[in-house]
């Protein structure tokens, strides 16, 4: 039944496409873009197109599974038929054009399975077209690159004006009709292989119509095609940014020095620890650390092991740095805020963001250290200790 619809559809799905892979991965029209086959999302677009009626789909012989499944749960296939293409695309252009013989419908359109991403405006402007008079009407963008003419060697052999000069697509509308019979006269009177419909409508005689295409109806040919539309159809992603926390305290002793964020400061004590004791490396190591869940400075650098008695701590951090690289992380930040009323940091701070540049190998400006007293409050108060706390911000996966 036709009522209200204006066109008939024929869909050209025949093709073996061997610009686009490994046969393995079968051909180009079943093949996923966002989660879907293309043909399924080529469909769609007609079936929910108020004026489309009858659809012919032509398919190759081999691939009568691969269709069902591919078109399976579309709503409207009622209204689609298959039928079997032949040798060449006009062959099997024609095998859809003689299975809507029996077509109510004035105009037909014939499209390749392989531009999902057809608009209805691109749909409307051709039939907008064939109901002012045309006998044919095709979508199509003007050309913005220069052209080149080759020779048999590989060189150039001439500029082609691009002036008057289109890219054709598809969909084609023509005067059924009239389509139908260039079609049978092709066949019987010239050996001509036609590259599309409107090719043989020239042929034929008829008079064409260009009507506005679009740069995103295009053709998928190759694996890369198919690769770029399933990425502009992947749900947007997420920037995997993971933020991780650090703490560390040691007590302070009688010395003469301290060593914060890999500086050494003068001091009348000095922190107490296995290693060299910098709480600020610690805590950044363990913030570090955190942004790949890998465990805390203890598990790979354990206090009861003597091979770490008085490191440096720039090992410890250097090797937090490694373990989130070799995880795919960029380090975007690292912030360090330390605690102690003794001795000042101020005057060491540039010194400490460059010894922390330098470790993690990223630029000054993404390190901070900040400091803090702790108001004569507590150990960090009474000068028992001195405390940091860390944050490092990891960027990890493609965004990275």
């Amino acid at each position: 039944m036709n009522d209200g619809h204006e066109f008939a559809l024929v869909v050209v799905a025949a093709g073996r496409g061997e610009r686009a892979g490994s046969p393995a991965n079968g051909p180009k029209q079943y093949r996923l873009i966002g989660g879907w086959p293309v043909i399924a999302r080529t469909l769609v677009t007609f079936l929910d197109h108020p004026g489309c009626g009858d659809i012919v789909v032509v398919i190759h012989p081999d691939d009568e599974a691969l269709y069902a499944k591919a078109v399976g749960g579309l709503k409207g296939l009622d209204r689609v038929r298959t039928v079997f293409g032949g040798a060449t695309r006009q062959a099997s252009v024609r095998a859809g054009l003689q299975a809507l013989s029996a077509t109510s419908l004035q105009h037909v359109l014939i499209h390749d399975a392989v531009r999902p991403f057809v608009s209805h405006a691109i749909i409307d402007d051709v039939l907008e077209a064939l109901k002012a008079g045309h006998s044919a009407a095709l979508p199509a963008v003007a050309v913005a690159d220069t052209l080149k003419r080759g020779d048999a060697s590989g060189c150039i052999a001439g500029t082609v004006p691009r002036d008057g000069v289109f890219g054709a697509q598809t969909p084609q509308g023509f005067g059924y009709a009239e389509i139908a019979a260039a079609h049978a006269r092709a066949e019987a009177e010239t050996e001509t292989a036609f590259t599309d419909d409107c090719a043989i409508a020239e042929w034929a005689g008829l008079n064409v119509r260009l009507t506005p295409g679009h740069a995103s109806n295009v053709k998928l040919t190759t694996s890369g095609d198919i690769a770029m539309a399933d990425e502009k159809l992947a749900p947007a992603r997420l920037p995997d940014v993971r933020t991780g926390n650090g703490y560390d305290v040691h007590r302070l002793v009688p010395g003469s020095f301290v060593t914060l964020c890999g500086v050494e400061i003068p001091h009348d004590q000095r922190l107490d620890g296995h290693s060299d004791a910098d709480v600020g490396l610690h805590a950044l190591t363990d913030a570090l650390l955190a942004t790949c869940a890998a465990g805390d400075i203890g598990d790979h650098f354990p206090p009861s092991d003597p091979q770490w008695r008085g490191a440096a701590s720039h090992i410890f951090l250097t090797h937090a740095a490694g373990i989130v690289r070799k995880a795919g992380g960029v380090i975007m930040n690292a912030d360090v805020t330390l605690i102690a009323e003794a001795p000042k940091i101020g005057p060491h701070r540039q010194e400490m963001r460059e010894s922390l540049a330098s470790i993690l190998d990223i630029s000054v400006d993404r390190c901070s250290v900040k400091a803090t007293t702790n108001e004569t409050i507590g150990f960090a108060g009474r000068r028992e200790g001195i405390a940091a706390i860390a944050t490092a911000t990891v960027v990890f996966g493609d965004y990275a």
